[in-house]
């Protein structure tokens, strides 16, 4: 009798993906990056920009409370946490989920800031699913204009 190991067509995409995150965590350092997440979640997606005067992080979280976000600075990191809760279809008789693209759970991304960052002057704010995180450069970091005489 033959006997094989057929295993169906998800649950071998689950393990090739498994593969990948590990390979990626091995060929792929962190310092290439100034964003990290926690277990490879890329939620919220994050733009990190700078102007002359500051640092511009705009984390994409829509359908957040803004009270459940936290935003934290310590030694030179931006911590964005918080919880997105799970949003299913009504529950009736026979409905089953088949498929679930949006993220759900607890999150946390983290940026590194540059050192012309200060940590003591950072504005958070919270509109329309966006999230913008705005830290000040110091003012010994910036450009002067030095007077000849």
């Amino acid at each position: 009798m033959l006997h094989t190991s057929f295993r169906p067509a998800a649950e071998a995409f689950g393990d090739i993906s498994r593969l990948q995150s590990l390979l990626d965590q091995v060929f792929r350092p962190l310092e290439r990056s100034s964003i990290r997440a926690l277990a490879d979640q890329g939620f919220p997606a994050v733009n990190v920009g700078v102007t002359p005067e500051s640092i511009e992080i705009l984390a994409l979280a829509p359908g957040l409370d803004p009270g459940a976000l936290q935003v934290t600075a310590d030694r030179g990191l931006l911590i964005i946490a918080g919880e997105r809760q799970a949003q299913r279809p009504p529950r009736q008789d026979g409905t089953s989920v088949y498929a679930q693209e949006r993220f759900a759970g607890a999150f946390r991304r983290v940026v590194n800031l540059p050192e012309e960052a200060d940590p003591s002057k950072i504005d958070a704010s919270y509109r329309e699913g966006i999230l913008r995180v705005s830290v000040a450069k110091r003012e010994s970091s910036k450009p002067r204009r030095i007077e000849v005489r």
